[in-house]
Formats: C-alpha cells, sequence, structure tokens
C-alpha cells in the first residue's frame, strides 16, 4: 500500500459518475448498496486517518494456509474488501451497483443487508474448505491452499446466482443462456480471458449463492433471524428521527392527493381526506382528484348520500366517476 492514499489513475472517476448518474435515476436509493461501493472504495484509496488505522493488503490477503495456522479470522472477512488495483476495484463495484441495485430494490435494505453479510460468510467459507478439501483428498499440485487473493468476487458471483434465480435467461456478453448456467458460463469465460484471477474463490461464491438459496428456500418461518436483528438495529437508530417526526418536525408535505387507503385517518399538514375513497387531496382542491366527492365547508360531504356515516364508494364507481370528470375536462 502506498502511504497517504492512493491516486486515482481515471478510472476512480468513471465509477463516480456512474454511481451518481445511476443513483440519480432511482426513485428509491439503496442505501446498503451504496454503503458497499463507499466502504470498498475507502478502502483502497485509504484517505487521511484510514491510511494509519486499516491493515494493509499484506495482512488481510485471503490464504487458507495462514487462515487455518493462525486462526486468522481477519483475513477471512475483510480481504473481501480489498483490491490489487484499480482496474479490479472499479470492475467490481460497477458489477455490485448492478446486481445491488436490483436485489436492494427488490428485497428491501435490511433483508438485503442479511443477504450480503450471509453471502460474505459462506463465500468466504466454503472457498477455505474447498482450498483444503483439494489438498487433503485429492492432492491436487496446484497450491490452492497457499494461494492469495483478495476482492468482492466471491460475493458477486453468490449475488449473480440469487439475481439469476429470479429469471428464466441471461445476457453473458451478447449469448442468451439459461439463468441457472449463467455464473457457470461467466466462471469460464473469466477464467479464460483473466487466468490469474482466483477460480477457486469464484467457484466458492457460487456454491455460496447456492447454499443460500436452499437454505432461504428450506426456511418457512417468515425473514430470517439475521434480518429480523438488522431491521431491529436500524430501528434503534433511527429512532430519535421518528420521535421528532411525532412532534411535525422533518415531516414531508404532500402537495398533491396521493394517499394511502387503510392508514392513520388523521389528515397531514396541507392535505383533506375523502371520506368516499380515501384520497388526500390537496387543499388548494375542493373535489377529490379520485372520485370527485366535494370537499365540506365544515367537514367533508360525500356525493350520492346525506347520512352521517362514511359513505363507502364501490371500486366500479370511482371508475366511472374518474373517466367522466377528467372526460369533462
Amino acid at each position: 500500500m502506498e502511504g497517504g492514499g492512493r491516486r486515482s489513475r481515471g478510472l476512480l472517476p468513471i465509477l463516480a459518475v456512474h454511481a451518481v448518474s445511476e443513483y440519480w435515476r432511482l426513485d428509491r436509493k439503496p442505501p446498503v448498496t451504496a454503503a458497499l461501493v463507499a466502504a470498498n472504495t475507502l478502502v483502497y484509496l485509504r484517505p487521511g486517518v484510514l491510511d494509519r488505522v486499516l491493515p494493509t493488503i499484506d495482512q488481510v490477503w485471503f490464504n487458507p494456509y495462514l487462515i487455518l495456522k493462525h486462526s486468522d479470522l481477519k483475513r477471512l472477512f475483510l480481504s473481501a474488501f480489498y483490491h490489487i488495483g484499480e482496474s479490479h476495484l472499479v470492475y467490481n463495484m460497477m458489477s455490485l451497483l448492478w446486481k445491488g441495485i436490483q436485489l436492494e430494490t427488490s428485497m428491501g435494505s435490511s433483508e438485503f443487508a442479511s443477504m450480503v453479510v450471509t453471502l460474505l460468510g459462506l463465500s468466504q467459507g466454503v472457498t477455505l474448505l474447498l482450498s483444503k478439501s483439494l489438498l487433503l483428498f485429492f492432492d491436487y499440485g496446484r497450491p490452492y491452499y497457499r494461494e492469495y487473493a483478495v476482492g468482492f468476487s466471491g460475493v458477486l458471483f453468490a449475488m449473480k446466482v440469487v439475481l439469476n434465480s429470479q429469471s428464466d435467461y441471461s445476457n453473458i456478453h451478447g449469448l442468451i443462456i439459461p439463468s441457472r448456467l449463467a455464473a457457470w458460463a461467466e466462471l469460464i469465460l473469466i477464467q479464460v480471458l483473466v487466468p490469474d484471477a482466483s477460480f477457486i474463490g469464484h467457484l466458492g461464491g457460487i456454491l455460496a449463492g447456492i447454499l443460500y438459496l436452499k437454505l432461504k428456500s428450506s426456511y418457512s418461518g417468515g425473514s430470517d433471524p439475521l434480518t429480523v436483528v438488522i431491521r431491529g438495529l436500524v430501528n434503534v437508530v433511527t429512532w430519535p428521527l421518528r420521535f421528532l417526526r411525532q412532534f411535525g418536525l422533518f415531516r414531508r408535505r404532500r402537495i398533491t392527493g396521493r394517499g394511502t387507503v387503510g392508514r392513520d385517518r388523521q389528515s397531514a399538514s396541507g392535505v383533506w381526506r375523502c371520506e368516499a375513497c380515501t384520497l388526500d387531496n390537496s387543499t388548494w382542491l375542493n373535489e377529490c382528484e379520485m372520485c370527485g366527492t366535494r370537499r365540506g365547508g365544515n367537514g367533508l360531504s360525500f356525493l350520492g348520500s346525506s347520512s352521517d356515516e362514511p359513505h363507502v364508494v364501490p371500486l366500479e364507481e370511482l371508475r366511472r366517476r374518474r373517466v367522466q370528470r377528467f372526460n369533462h375536462r
């Protein structure tokens, strides 16, 4: 490692621009994916005090022999966040952005964080077992047991297996193949194009992804325990913000009506809630945008009803009223 951090050779700005553009177009920004990209990048750059605090790459290389001989868990887990060069980092982070955005958006941040932690442990653990098994049972000539490796690739291969399980076919560099074979095809392709890449590490990632899916399918108790723990920690950390929101601080005001059915009946500041269809409307409007119900002077009036009880409008009637309203505009 270079003292005082590393200097960018031009690829990191490309990663930064790509990351910003990807997040800019998203309605919901996935925070766990952003944190993972930031963590890997900061570990590589080692700016300021991080250069003195973080272990050097020589202290965290993933090496099965050293891990087992010294019970060095630091090498087992931290090695995934280190990269040997700028191109290595940028390639992995581009892949993480693409996979992370899709998975976190579909799974939710808590479950995605739980999955990443699980895949990290599984991929590193399976790689360690594979390396030791090849030495003990097959006496394989290539020294996988003493191989040095770093990088997030094992976790990325595991994420690829999880992501591919959600589709039937995948595109691998222009070749359309069944998704169940996509990770294996990429494993072979990378090994052909980059012979020095850690074959055993990537293989461990694929097997970790398959194992994760098996474990997830066999668990029928709702969210897995790790997800519950992470969600609980998030609730504890964000409790002060939620507490302040109860007093009206940091509350986002709604401008137009896009209310939620079946939640708190108390209208937010600047809106009134239609008692016919429960849509939140702006106070600038005197008619509900959804069903056309007029807003009363001292409350709400209901179309087609003089009763004091809330009037529930059937779905087909709501649709008819909405079409009729917009046809007259």
